[in-house]
């Protein structure tokens, strides 16, 4: 697995959310946080769509878009944004295509057990449609922060 390199053009993307369809190509001339996570409604994923939602006025004002994608369904996606009053979009990629074009799906262990799955990464896209900065191997604790410095230093 290898993550797009920064510099390089963001792969874009049309994917169904709980809201309609959000695209890549649409959100042109803005900053887009895209952030890949395994799964809804788990004690990770859970603690990082929050920490995005929390800052989604910051975020906003930043001119900047947040997608959260992950294989589970828009109909899942909804409810896990309505139980947790989650602001930012979240977006179906159940065949992983787009996380294995931003090298975020890649071999995985738990319990000794290896299988492959959604490697937890962001990438800020910039303005011009290229990758201004990675992050592969996100670790949640103080990361939608980091993510919005981020953008207020593009």
């Amino acid at each position: 697995m290898s993550t797009v390199a920064v510099g390089s053009p963001a792969p874009d993307f049309t994917l169904p959310t709980d809201q309609g369809e959000v695209s890549l190509a649409a959100l042109r001339g803005k900053p887009v946080v895209v952030y890949f996570y395994p799964k809804d409604d788990t004690p990770g994923c859970t603690r990082e769509a929050i920490g995005f939602s929390c800052l989604a006025d910051e975020f906003e004002k930043a001119g900047a878009t947040v997608i959260g994608i992950s294989p589970d369904t828009a109909e899942k996606h909804g409810k896990f944004r309505a139980k947790h009053k989650l602001t930012v979009a979240l977006a179906s990629d159940p065949e992983h295509k787009v996380a294995e074009s931003y090298g975020a799906w890649g071999e995985k262990s738990l319990y000794g057990k290896k299988y492959f799955g959604i490697v937890r990464s962001t990438f800020l896209v910039a303005p011009d449609g290229t990758i201004a900065r990675a992050w592969p191997k996100v670790s949640v604790e103080g990361h939608a922060e980091e993510v919005l410095a981020a953008i207020k230093a593009l």
